[in-house]
């Protein structure tokens, strides 16, 4: 039994990795295939994959890129959603903030640096045409400190997923103002240097596993029952969610990372760019 430790935020993207520790699949494969939450995202996992507490990180694409630029020892193994992130730009339910121009010079919720909330609000302001470089930000952790930031006013805005953060649209607690899709692919699969290098047979073999259930996820029967009990959605929200979400089961392309590393330059969030390859194994 090979062991391996990933890490994920706790949304309906990563259902199929929770299906096959259920029924077994990894183990049947020789895997001992543990699985971390981090509600907090995709900071607290670069966070975690540097002091090695996780082996594998199903990532958000911009956020790996910039953590790897910062010096993380990790590489890409794969994309996972091959679709963009539709990030919901939401404010409290009782605000006055009613268009996205109200939102200019206002503070943004982010749960930590580094993370995407943080790296999309710089995406959104140059979308606005607003200078990204005056942007000031509010730390709270996860979506409960964002609750509590923009009911207190410390912050004016917060950019989550648009369907995780739907359920605090339905029960009046935040209002979403707009959508802002990430312009790459959102999330891949990514693995500490060292761990991969020890056990490079152990990850081809939980990605065969992995991407034998992604390819067919869609055609499971009641899929979208299960989906929105696990993660408290209604099961409309989720059939809107599976028709714009496709699963990947190939290598991130070298043109998505350049388009990546090019979009956080031009934001001044990397200084220079590294050869494209530097991200993938060899």
């Amino acid at each position: 039994m090979r062991s391996i430790k990933v890490g994920g935020v706790p949304e309906h993207f990563n259902l199929p990795w929770h299906l096959l520790i259920d029924d077994g699949k990894f183990k049947e494969n020789g895997l001992d295939l543990s699985w971390r939450d981090f509600p907090d995202g995709t900071g607290a996992m670069c966070k975690a994959m540097r002091s090695k507490e996780i082996d594998v990180a199903v990532i958000l694409t911009e956020g790996i890129i910039k953590d790897i630029h910062n010096g993380n020892d990790a590489v890409i193994v794969q994309e996972y959603i091959a679709s963009p992130l539709i990030w919901g730009i939401h404010v409290a339910a009782e605000s006055n903030f009613k268009t996205l121009e109200d939102l200019k010079g206002q503070k943004v919720a982010i749960s930590r640096y580094g993370s995407g909330s943080h790296l999309m609000a710089y995406v959104n302001a140059r979308n606005l045409g607003w200078d990204p470089s005056k942007l000031e930000f509010e730390v709270v952790g996860d979506i409960d400190g964002a609750i509590e930031a923009l009911r207190s006013g410390k912050a004016g805005y917060f950019m989550w997923e648009h369907f995780t953060t739907k359920p605090l649209v339905d029960k009046g607690i935040f209002r979403r103002i707009d959508d802002c899709p990430t312009p790459w692919s959102c999330f891949v699969i990514a693995v500490n240097k060292d761990f991969m290098d020890r056990e490079p047979a152990a990850i081809l073999t939980m990605l065969k596993t992995l991407n034998n259930l992604t390819s067919q996820f869609k055609k499971i029967p009641k899929v979208e029952t299960a989906l929105a009990k696990k993660y408290d959605q209604k099961e409309e929200d989720i059939q809107q969610w599976l028709k714009i979400t496709n699963w990947s089961q190939k290598q991130l392309s070298v043109e998505e990372i350049h388009k990546v590393q090019e979009q956080l330059k031009e934001l001044g969030l990397i200084s220079e760019m590294k050869d494209n390859l530097d991200f993938l194994p060899h």
